[in-house]
């Protein structure tokens, strides 16, 4: 069943953020050469987000943020414990880089300044929700171990502090 939720979380949250949305901004095909490019960025963002998934379904549970506990029957709930191998080791939040990753390569595929401006607007919004819905939630419910994962790794990239 968690995989199943997972996969209803893929699409109907990365799947029409990083994909539905910059399909619609985009003007007309892709102009080709060089800028055909953007599919490398576009799949490596996939790749990290698929990974991250696996990381939380092999912790016990989805992405899905605290708030859609409503709903956890369709999309699943939060890991009971702080998610911290593969790329969380690196950053706290690389299912977000991977989704922004991926909006990043459709705009160079696309050439699109509207899917540009699209990036720019979710990497604003989702650092607002990071830093003031998602972490002090983690911080609450995880407690001494939310604040030593975040000492050690940066929010969004960087080399883990010992």
């Amino acid at each position: 069943m968690l995989w199943l939720q997972g996969l209803i979380f893929t699409v109907l949250v990365p799947g029409v953020v990083a994909f539905y949305i910059p399909q619609t901004l985009r003007r007309g095909p892709a102009p080709g050469g060089w800028w055909s490019l953007g599919w490398i960025l576009f799949a490596a963002g996939a790749a990290i987000y698929t990974l991250c998934l696996f990381n939380f379904l092999s912790a016990g549970g989805t992405p899905a943020i605290f708030f859609t506990r409503h709903i956890r029957a369709v999309l699943g709930e939060e890991p009971k414990e702080i998610v911290r191998k593969g790329l969380y080791r690196y950053s706290r939040n690389p299912m977000y880089l991977g989704v922004f990753i991926a909006i990043a390569g459709q705009a160079c595929v696309y050439r699109s300044g509207s899917i540009t401006i699209y990036l720019l607007i979710a990497m604003a919004f989702f650092h607002c929700v990071v830093v003031f819905l998602e972490e002090p939630h983690l911080a609450r419910a995880r407690g001494p171990a939310y604040d030593d994962y975040r000492r050690r790794v940066p929010r969004w990239l960087g080399l883990p502090r010992a």
